[in-house]
């Protein structure tokens, strides 16, 4: 079964991906992933929107007004390093211009023009490692609390193979106590053979909108719980643009967590099992 907060993208140059407001449904985000060549460069303003560019893979520079400022931008991969971000207020018209080749997201949202333009380096965005067992992750904060920003808020993520990201699950869709925030995930995977799974639900009315996401693809949470894994071959990034009712410092504010689930946090490996769990002759001996 298809799901419609699955996306898959184009073939370039120019832009690949491609989510608004009005096909995502929110009032929020924007969230695109452009190719940019010598051919083809990439131009954009928003008038009303403060907008973020994030180097994923290639080398240019971002001309920031009428030449007022250029910033270069290089990444090997995704998988290999940290980048510089670009940060930019609304009204501020920017090119993105590569004679090598260039792979960048560009992500937007609602905002008055409170900071000026911006270039957020990879030694200011905190590093986090959160979880443990078969949900052990690094968090990016690529541009979170304290970073400022009005609206946007952006995390890069690196889950090793087999394991979970996003676990205990956690909403934030304004219920059970939760802020409103609409959130975009942009999966890499480091062998693109491999797949991730991704699920949206709430155990309080009928939803549940399960995916299977190759490299590439975007997934969108719309409401409910959220969380993903990766399969045992390949290790997984993804990159999240979120957006809503948390403006300047309250952008700190943390999601709601499923209460069923929050257990695991006392001990990441109680319960776990060895191999093998039965035999012929009984059960294995525990020590």
């Amino acid at each position: 079964m298809s799901s419609s907060s699955l996306i898959r993208p184009v073939p370039g140059p120019g832009r690949i991906l491609h989510v608004t407001p009005e096909s995502a449904g929110w009032d929020n985000v924007e969230f695109g992933v452009v190719e940019v060549t010598a051919d083809a460069p990439w131009t954009g303003i928003q008038a009303d929107r403060e907008t973020a560019v994030v180097p994923l893979a290639g080398a240019g520079r971002v001309i920031v007004g009428d030449g007022d400022m250029e910033v270069e931008l290089s990444r090997e991969s995704v998988f290999t390093e940290m980048a510089r971000i670009v940060y930019l207020p609304p009204g501020t018209p920017f090119r993105i211009e590569s004679g090598s080749g260039l792979q960048a997201s560009v992500g937007s949202a609602p905002a008055e023009g409170r900071y000026p333009v911006r270039v957020f380096e990879p030694s200011e965005m905190r590093i986090e490692i959160r979880g443990g067992g078969q949900a052990y992750r690094q968090v990016v904060h690529s541009l979170s609390h304290p970073l400022p920003a009005e609206r946007l808020i952006l995390y890069e993520v690196y889950v090793p193979r087999g394991t979970w990201s996003g676990w205990p699950p956690h909403c934030h869709d304004g219920r059970d106590g939760s802020p409103y925030l609409e959130d975009v995930y942009y999966f890499r995977l480091d062998r693109p053979e491999g797949y991730a799974m991704h699920r949206n639900w709430r155990d309080d009315e009928r939803y549940d909108d399960a995916m299977v996401v190759t490299d590439g693809d975007v997934a969108l949470v719309p409401k409910g719980y959220h969380t993903s894994v990766a399969c045992p071959g390949s290790n997984m990034y993804f990159l999240n643009y979120l957006a809503g009712e948390l403006t300047d410092d309250d952008r700190r504010t943390p999601p709601c967590f499923m209460a069923e689930h929050t257990w695991i946090e006392a001990d990441w490996t109680a319960g776990e099992w060895g191999l093998p769990v039965v035999t012929p002759g009984g059960p294995r001996a525990r020590s």
